[in-house]
């Protein structure tokens, strides 16, 4: 008998809480795309910004308590016996001094905390597949090369899909970015 339960909550909380070593054989992970908007969950199927929803969570990230405390905690595995930790945390720190304290490094010291407790739970033969949009697929493409192994790379999954035409003289952004990478 498998356990099917639902758990509502910061992710990282249940991971961290409720979650055992190597659990899953498949995670599908579609994260907040930092698109500075709140997201909602409606109560009732077709209702437009009706007082039948609750706030699911906002895709606004921004560097604060939250973030340096995260950052803390990555810095803090540099002293960790395994060398993949001690990776992430140095990555980190020197992606912090490139790109800054903004709302960009808040994104990703957040997913990494994340990608690395995915990582526990993942079974050796697991597969975990990373959804993101080309604002920050180029970080964390290093983060997963870095956490998963460059080696345990399978591949980059573009999906692509239309939109309607627009009258810019640019060109438009028209695709996401899956990456599947392995375990072992």
């Amino acid at each position: 008998m498998q356990n099917r339960t639902l758990y509502f909550g910061d992710n990282l909380e249940v991971l961290r809480e409720k979650i055992p070593d190597e659990s899953f054989d498949l995670i599908y992970l579609d994260p907040p795309f930092n698109s500075k908007r709140p997201y909602n969950v409606l109560y009732q199927e077709g209702l437009r910004d009706s007082q039948a929803q609750i706030r699911a969570f906002e895709d606004t990230w921004s560097w604060g308590e939250e973030a340096q405390h995260a950052f803390e905690q990555l810095i803090g595995i540099r002293n960790s016996k395994t060398e993949i930790n001690q990776n992430v945390s140095k990555l980190i720190e020197s992606l912090k001094h490139i790109v800054g304290d903004n709302d960009v490094m808040a994104y990703l010291v957040m997913m990494t905390v994340r990608l690395i407790e995915l990582k526990r739970v993942l079974k050796d033969t697991g597969s975990i597949y990373l959804h993101c949009d080309p604002t920050a697929s180029h970080y964390l493409k290093i983060i997963m090369d870095v956490i998963f192994g460059k080696m345990n790379f399978r591949n980059e999954i573009i999906w692509h899909y239309r939109r309607w035409r627009a009258a810019a003289n640019t060109f438009q952004r028209m695709h996401d970015v899956i990456f599947w990478y392995t375990k072992s």
